[in-house]
């Protein structure tokens, strides 16, 4: 088995980030940490729906398989 190589995340750190999710989910937080296989701690996060309301999840744990496209919202 292959050895996982952490993912190039350091700049995003503390960072505004939206994250687009398998079926059809997405959640806008602050990056707070990040492993090797990507999975993210998103911190002060919300859920974004279609009809634009928003759902405050607080600190989540989003495993990294399930994201499809991260974007940051703050300047790098």
């Amino acid at each position: 088995m292959s050895k996982a190589h952490p993912p190039e995340l350091r700049k995003f750190m503390d960072k505004r980030l939206t994250l687009k999710l398998n079926g059809g989910r997405q959640v806008t937080g602050i990056l707070r940490g990040f492993d090797p296989f990507m999975n993210l701690v998103v911190d002060e996060s919300f859920e974004e729906f279609k009809d634009k309301s928003k759902v405050s999840i607080g600190m989540v744990v989003i495993r990294g398989n399930s994201i499809i496209m991260l974007e940051a919202l703050d300047r790098i």
